[in-house]
């Protein structure tokens, strides 16, 4: 029972960050090209400090429930959860040394102005975060699966039983 709640817990902590990611790709950067430049940018802030907390969090709680997961399971789903909290790992030292410095440039434009070679450094962070869209989305797949085999375990015991 306890594998199976751990296993519920980093299933929905998963799937709340590799949706959040997956949103941003799929609507918001896709807008944020659609708009003026200093609507994009003004916007970028804003989304900035909302996200900060959040996908820290998401980023977090993937990791730790994951790695809970894991110490509650024995064989391959131990493998596959610990896994999955490595690939939330990558997300959250992609989003650190990557896509946060960039975010600290992206705010002293909106405030000064747009340097020489912003676009580039735009992609950059695109770049990066199809990265750890990626691994987030690999992390709850993994987890989906994990859970998966302990739901039909559960049900194959109580046929049993």
């Amino acid at each position: 029972m306890r594998a199976r709640l751990a296993g519920g817990v980093a299933l929905l902590c998963s799937g709340l960050l590799a949706g959040a990611f997956g949103y941003a790709r799929v609507c918001v950067v896709p807008t944020f090209n659609a708009v003026p430049i200093d609507v994009h940018m003004t916007y970028r802030v804003a989304l900035m400090d909302m996200n900060g907390i959040f996908m820290q969090a998401a980023m977090g709680l993937t990791i730790v429930s994951s790695t809970v997961c894991a110490v509650a399971l024995r064989g391959r789903a131990r493998w596959g959860a610990a896994g999955a909290g490595l690939l939330a790992l990558t997300a959250l030292v992609v989003t650190r040394f990557g896509n946060v410095p960039i975010n600290g440039e992206i705010r002293t434009w909106a405030a000064t102005g747009l340097p020489a070679g912003y676009a580039d450094r735009l992609a950059r962070w695109e770049a990066l975060h199809d990265v750890r869209t990626v691994a987030a989305l690999a992390a709850f797949v993994v987890l989906l699966v994990v859970t998966q085999g302990l739901t039909t375990g559960a049900r194959q015991r109580a046929a049993i039983g």
